[in-house]
């Protein structure tokens, strides 16, 4: 029996219940590895039976994307929470995939470092699920997101084997950048096992510069405050490290806070108020409340720009039915619908949305809805290299299929 076969790895094994359900599949075993080795070793023994695998971590984005096509075993990573090696003079970082992020910041923190990662959830988020869905925080405008500040990556392929990329490479795949590559594949193509990352000095000082701007104008001949004071922050010699955006509902005025860090932040932040002029309401030493996360993601969507389209894009999304967070200097936005719509009302405003999203040449991808008729994706111009690349990992499709686009 495939179960026997299981708990010969070695590896903690337990039934599934129903809080184990992927987006309402429920797997049959839940499988607790504790190593790389271990890991793969479940791996094998799933390909030997033809069980399929969705691994997870903190359980945090378990229910983004659609559910998958079968799960018989939920690979857990939560017992693999060591940071292996942490090379302070070196500004380097390795972690095993389950690390949670706050527990990685504060060990990081006590030697004045930091991984330049906000992730958009105040707790639970892993290592390998921030890498696994490729999040990006407020941040992500000046140091980068997770694939940029990844340097190294170990993983498990679907048969088990152990390969890796960057650092102190043991076994390649040739020709392919496996940290590339396994960012944001949601777990198609793999197991991501540990993870090095370039990390910087924490900042001296920190200042959020907090604004309240005007919505878009009834005529797109007018300027947009938010789309103006944007493009003048982008470009500034203070170099704020964030401009972040919330429009709640859509509507009424934008809040607009802006992040400048390191160095004389404090006359910094001082030269960048009186620019931005009578917007201003504060400037304060700690973030608002719910800087840079993700509030409600029953039904959440990302949309992705060329930050000159930002004004269009404010202009697309108002009166949408959606709430807007996210970068305005990045180009990069979380949208929450708000309020109770019902599967037909979402698929409507998913729709209209996307096409004139579409026009700017923006993209809309959602990443959570409890309906099925929701279009997720959108076209996808890449999707037959992905569906070779999907083959040439995971031929058995073993890897949480189906939880990516195209049915990957």
């Amino acid at each position: 029996m495939p179960s026997q076969e299981l708990a010969g790895t070695g590896v903690t094994l337990r039934d599934a219940g129903p809080g184990d359900a992927v987006c309402g599949v429920t797997p049959t075993w839940v499988a607790l590895p504790e190593t790389t080795e271990e890991v793969s070793a479940v791996l094998r023994a799933c390909a030997e039976h033809d069980l399929a695998v969705v691994p997870t971590g903190g359980g945090t984005k378990l229910h983004w994307g659609p559910a998958p096509e079968r799960c018989d075993v939920l690979l857990d990573l939560c017992c693999m929470n060591e940071i292996v090696e942490h090379a302070a003079g070196d500004l380097v970082v390795r972690a095993q995939a389950g690390v949670t992020m706050e527990a990685l910041s504060a060990a990081l923190a006590e030697r004045g470092q930091e991984l330049a990662l906000d992730p958009p959830f105040a707790e639970g988020s892993t290592v390998g699920g921030t890498l696994a869905a490729a999040v990006a925080g407020p941040r992500a405008f000046r140091y980068g997101t997770a694939r940029d500040l990844l340097i190294g990556i170990t993983v498990v392929l679907p048969d088990g084997t152990i390969a890796k990329s960057g650092g102190k490479v043991v076994k390649n795949v040739a020709g392919y950048d496996l940290g590339k590559l396994f960012t944001g594949s949601f777990g198609t193509l793999g197991v991501i096992a540990e993870a090095t990352f370039r990390l910087h000095p924490l900042p001296v000082e920190r200042r959020w510069i907090v604004a309240v701007v005007d919505p878009p104008r009834v005529s797109p001949a007018e300027p947009c405050q938010a789309g103006e004071l944007a493009a003048m922050l982008a470009a500034a010699q203070q170099e704020p490290s964030a401009v972040e955006l919330d429009w709640p509902h859509g509507q009424g005025p934008i809040w607009m806070t802006v992040l400048v860090e390191g160095t004389a932040a404090h006359e910094r932040a001082r030269v960048l108020r009186a620019r931005m002029g009578g917007v201003v309401k504060d400037v304060r030493d700690e973030p608002p409340p719910n800087w840079g996360l993700i509030l409600n993601d029953d039904v959440l969507a990302e949309v992705r720009f060329e930050p000159a389209e930002l004004t269009r894009v404010l202009d697309a999304v108002h009166y949408s039915g959606f709430s807007l967070r996210g970068s305005a200097v990045a180009g990069r936005v979380w949208l929450e619908l708000w309020g109770d719509h019902g599967a037909d009302k979402t698929i409507d405003a998913v729709a209209a949305l996307r096409a004139r999203l579409d026009d700017l040449g923006a993209r809309l991808t959602v990443l959570a809805t409890p309906y099925e008729g929701v279009e997720r994706w959108g076209a996808v111009g890449s999707l037959p290299l992905m569906r070779r690349v999907k083959e040439r990992f995971d031929p058995g499709r073993r890897m949480s299929p189906g939880r990516f686009v195209g049915g990957i």
